[in-house]
C-alpha cells in the first residue's frame, strides 16, 4: 500500500522542550525521531528530558531503549514518576554540552 503524499514541502520544525509525545509518529519513524530529538536537546542545552512512548504492549518502549542504550549523548535514563507517566515514559539524562 503506497503511503500518502505528505501536505508539507519542507521539514517541520517544532520548538524543542523538555518532553517529546512519540504517538503521533509511525513506528517505523521513530528511531529516527528519537535520535534527531536527542541531538537537537543537547544543543539546546538541556540535561534531562522525557520521552513519551505509551504503556500499551511496550514495543515503543523497546524501541526507544534500545535506541538510547547505544545512543552517545545519553548518560542514563530510566521509568519516569507516577505523575510523569510511568513506565508509559522514559526520563533520559544527557551527557553534558561539550
Amino acid at each position: 500500500m503506497k503511503e500518502p503524499e505528505s501536505p508539507f514541502t519542507e521539514p517541520i520544525v517544532l520548538p524543542i522542550e523538555d518532553s517529546i509525545d512519540l504517538h503521533p509518529f509511525a513506528p517505523r519513524d521513530i528511531p529516527s525521531v528519537v535520535e534527531e530529538y536527542l541531538e537537537q536537546c543537547k544543543q539546546a542545552g538541556l540535561k534531562e528530558v522525557r520521552i513519551i512512548h505509551g504503556r500499551g504492549t511496550g514495543v515503543q518502549r523497546n524501541i526507544v531503549r534500545s535506541i538510547l542504550q547505544k545512543h552517545a549523548l545519553v548518560l542514563s535514563f530510566k521509568d519516569a514518576p507516577a505523575e510523569a507517566g510511568g513506565w508509559g515514559a522514559t526520563v533520559v539524562v544527557l551527557a553534558k554540552k561539550n
